[in-house]
């Protein structure tokens, strides 16, 4: 504890820290496997998995990286080690470093499974300056997981998450505000959170190349083309990002699942087992957060024309898979005319919180919310599908992935 009256000569008016893990699912493994210490290490979905989900530093200095196909990348690295994700093993991680975190400002963003933003501005008369209040974040996480982590300190978001990927793994990296403007001046505007190619094109085309470039351009030209994000992006690029740290959960405006099926899929018994099993899933999760919802996406993504799929809504909102499928099908077959396929998507649009609606279905109803419940009861203590609808039998057996904006609390907190 930092008791004494901090010199208001160095008390900043906005301190932001953000707290990114460094290469979080392989740590993990590694923290939990000895033998995988110091080691190059490659975290795929499953045994069978093909694409790297993330890799340790000690794989990524041979040019590994996220998303690279394991095949591709033992050519780089013949001794890189394949192992498979354990989503529940990071959800309870993740969760226990939030939880520290958040014990040490109630202000807390959980931005993602493994990067948090949290604004400090006023525990500096309490634990210090904002590097102090840093150096406690520090080790709180290590406390809390054994892991070390990347930490950037400045009077913005943007900045903070900037100056977080100045130094890793295991650094901290203080920019004060007053100093942020200078230090992004040379700074790619494409390398700062949120501005993609095609806004980075977009500035291109006005002459900003670099964040310093902004100043030149006026805040009404980014206004008139991306509304307020474009307000926002001019102040970021200057240092000065107006966004706050955000630390309550909205509703969210769809919730999904996906699944990648064999290449060039025509048949047409796959594809229905992989939409159950999509309409299945996405309807536990709906129960599981208290959520309904009456209009849905149903589609698959052919590589050549995109995707192929609509939306449609059931007669009332619904959490219950077996009529989110009827529906699903319906939709699939009004788009999709038997092109070869690689993947299948469901999604249910504005979902809503609340209690189960009577109608003259009612009875029909209570059966079906007594049916799921059970399920979910049985299926929450013994796994996933212990007990499914026999056509699942024959659904893909690749494991979940965990969301990369899984959060620990709120709708999110879904693998």
């Amino acid at each position: 504890m930092w008791n004494n009256p901090i010199n208001p000569s160095v008390y900043w008016t906005r301190a932001i820290i953000l707290v990114d893990m460094n290469a979080f699912f392989a740590s993990i493994e590694q923290f939990d496997s000895p033998a995988l210490r110091g080691r190059a290490v490659a975290v795929t979905n499953g045994k069978e998995g093909t694409c790297i989900i993330t890799a340790s530093y000690e794989a990524r200095s041979y040019g590994i990286k996220t998303g690279m196909r394991f095949y591709e990348a033992k050519r780089l690295c013949p001794h890189l080690i394949q192992v498979p994700a354990r989503p529940k093993r990071y959800v309870e991680v993740s969760r226990a470093i939030m939880n520290a975190l958040g014990a040490l400002t109630p202000d807390i963003e959980i931005f993602s499974v493994d990067e948090a933003f949290l604004d400090v501005t006023h525990c500096q008369l309490l634990f210090g300056t904002p590097e102090q209040i840093a150096r406690i974040a520090k080790k709180r996480v290590f406390e809390a997981s054994g892991l070390h982590c990347s930490i950037g300190v400045s009077g913005d978001k943007t900045t903070a998450k900037f100056a977080a990927k100045l130094q890793k793994p295991n650094g901290l990296t203080v920019i004060p505000p007053w100093e942020s403007g200078n230090r992004l001046k040379y700074v790619p505007v494409t390398e700062l959170c949120g501005i993609k190619k095609g806004v980075g094109s977009f500035l291109a085309k006005h002459g900003v190349l670099y964040c310093g470039d902004m100043e030149k351009l006026p805040i009404s030209i980014l206004a008139k083309r991306f509304g307020n994000v474009g307000k926002r992006i001019w102040y970021m690029c200057q240092g000065r990002d107006p966004e706050p740290v955000h630390t309550k959960i909205s509703d969210p405006k769809s919730m999904g699942h996906g699944k990648v099926m064999p290449p060039n899929t025509k048949e047409e018994t796959i594809v229905e087992t992989y939409l159950m099993h999509m309409c299945e899933k996405l309807a536990s999760r709906l129960r599981s957060h208290h959520f309904q919802a009456q209009r849905f996406f149903a589609g698959v993504h052919n590589k050549e024309i995109g995707w192929l799929g609509t939306t449609g809504q059931t007669m009332r909102p619904t959490d219950d898979g077996k009529e989110i499928f009827q529906l699903s099908l319906f939709l699939l077959h009004q788009a999709w005319l038997g092109e070869p396929v690689w993947k299948i998507q469901v999604t249910a649009l504005n979902p809503r919180s609340g209690g189960h609606q009577l109608d003259l279905f009612a009875q029909e109803n209570n059966k079906r919310n007594t049916i799921n419940h059970v399920l979910d009861e049985i299926n929450d203590r013994y796994g996933e599908f212990t007990i499914a609808p026999a056509t699942l039998l024959e659904r893909s057996k690749m494991p979940n992935v965990i969301a990369p904006a899984w959060k620990p609390t709120g709708h999110r907190q879904t693998i």
